[in-house]
């Protein structure tokens, strides 16, 4: 692990050693495409690791239409969220007074 944080600190110091546009070319051809392909990868992998969980949005599509299917038949209803209480629009705005 060390010797990864050491090449990566080297790599740093390059970069931040560079001219600015010669730094700011690496950063956006460079760290901008690795970064995304690592969200995509981190993004794929959760994806997968909740679909065999059964966590997806499949299955709680399919679980909240068999709960609707099922009618009365359910200890606890399955209801919709509530919109906000009325209250919330009614709410003067207060100025701070600060300038």
């Amino acid at each position: 692990m060390h010797s990864i944080a050491g090449w990566w600190d080297g790599v740093e110091l390059w970069v931040a050693g560079l001219p600015f546009i010669p730094q700011f070319l690496v950063v956006l051809l460079g760290m901008a495409p690795v970064s995304f392909a690592i969200a995509y990868t981190l993004d794929r992998s959760l994806r997968a690791a909740l679909h065999l969980l059964g966590r997806d949005r499949v299955a709680v599509r399919r679980e909240l239409a068999r709960r609707r299917s099922l009618g009365s038949r359910l200890a606890a209803p399955v209801e919709e969220p509530l919109p906000p209480p009325a209250e919330t629009e009614a709410r003067t705005v207060v100025q701070s007074g600060a300038r």
